[in-house]
């Protein structure tokens, strides 16, 4: 069965929006704690603002991993469903 013919099925939706929570958040806190787990682990939430959400930067910060994470779920739940 074709991508848009798996698109037009409401069970398709259900499952992408099963598969992108979990993996969004997934890459939100590894995302964070790769790149800031010093400032984490030492409790320093101001400096983990600044670089990640201060001036805009959130934008860039959620946008990607939203897109992301959509375009990932709709590939696995694509792969999946027969």
């Amino acid at each position: 069965m074709s991508i848009l013919k798996k698109m037009q099925q409401p069970l398709f939706w259900r499952n992408v929006i099963r598969v992108t929570i979990p993996f969004f958040i997934f890459v939100t806190l590894f995302s964070l704690v790769f790149t800031n787990s010093k400032d984490i682990f030492s409790g320093n939430f101001n400096n983990v603002y600044e670089i990640n959400f201060s001036n805009g930067k959130w934008i860039r910060f959620w946008g990607f991993k939203i897109i992301f994470s959509f375009i990932y779920g709709i590939w696995i739940t694509n792969k999946k469903m027969t």
